[in-house]
């Protein structure tokens, strides 16, 4: 980690994390077994977890202030596919504004534990109620390079919840397939030198397929068309997602 505090990527002149070369795919790693990825499977695998390590532990340091403990929700959906509810943040906040994040954010001192600071914040934030989601364990910590010590917290989630999403905070909220994120050929490296440092991150980039009527005409005769939006998850995100997947694979 570099002494002094270097320039946050998201603030470089004209930086898209889109438009960074990508440097290679990992799929020659075997994507996470589907059965795996089940309830039964994931809430033993946090029972007896395996001898592994995680990829990454941490960022380039671009803060000066003192390090402060977050937890983010890794909410797996158990609908007929296992999925991930990912948030979309607003763009005017200071923070990793515009990227895809899990729900989360950072401890206050009433909370007992990671879980429930994660538990807090996705519902402040997404309105996930407690009461449907059943938390499995931790991830090992993620410090990002604004000095946020991160403990990812994986849990179940009952699929009928209801989502109401705080306007300030998030923009949209969605879920991703987990056999899609658990897949390395869905891995993207990429890397960047700036300031005499050579940045290095992942990107996690999914094509959501939404089926609407294209106009009036359409409706009335029931067409329908498939509009792709492209989920781009890259940073802190993708990087605790490699970390899953380290810890699924092992």
């Amino acid at each position: 980690m570099p002494t002094k505090p270097v320039t946050p990527l998201s603030k470089l002149p004209n930086f898209d994390a889109r438009k960074i070369a990508v440097l290679g795919v990992d799929a020659h790693l075997p994507a996470v077994m589907a059965e795996r990825l089940q309830p039964d499977a994931l809430r033993q695998r946090f029972i007896a977890p395996p001898l592994w390590q995680p990829e990454i532990y941490a960022e380039h340091r671009f803060t000066d202030r003192a390090p402060m403990h977050a937890a983010v929700l890794v909410a797996v959906v158990m609908r007929e596919q296992p999925m991930v509810l990912l948030t979309q943040r607003t763009a005017h906040l200071s923070t990793h504004s515009g990227q895809i994040a899990f729900p989360g954010g950072k401890t206050d001192a009433h909370d007992a534990d990671a879980a429930a600071t994660a538990l807090r914040e996705a519902q402040e934030e997404v309105g996930l109620d407690p009461r449907f989601v059943q938390v499995l364990g931790n991830l090992p910590t993620y410090t990002t390079g604004t000095a946020f010590i991160i403990t990812p917290v994986v849990a179940l989630v009952q699929p009928d919840f209801t989502v109401t999403p705080n306007a300030h905070e998030v923009a949209d909220v969605f879920e991703v397939p987990l056999q899609f994120l658990m897949n390395p050929a869905n891995h993207q490296r990429h890397a960047l030198e700036w300031e005499g440092l050579r940045r290095e991150w992942f990107s996690i980039p999914y094509n959501e397929y939404i089926r609407a009527n294209s106009d009036a005409a359409n409706q009335a005769q029931g067409c329908q068309h498939a509009a792709a939006t492209q989920r781009f998850i890259w940073g802190a995100t993708a990087g605790m997602l490699r970390n899953f997947y380290r810890f699924l694979s092992a």
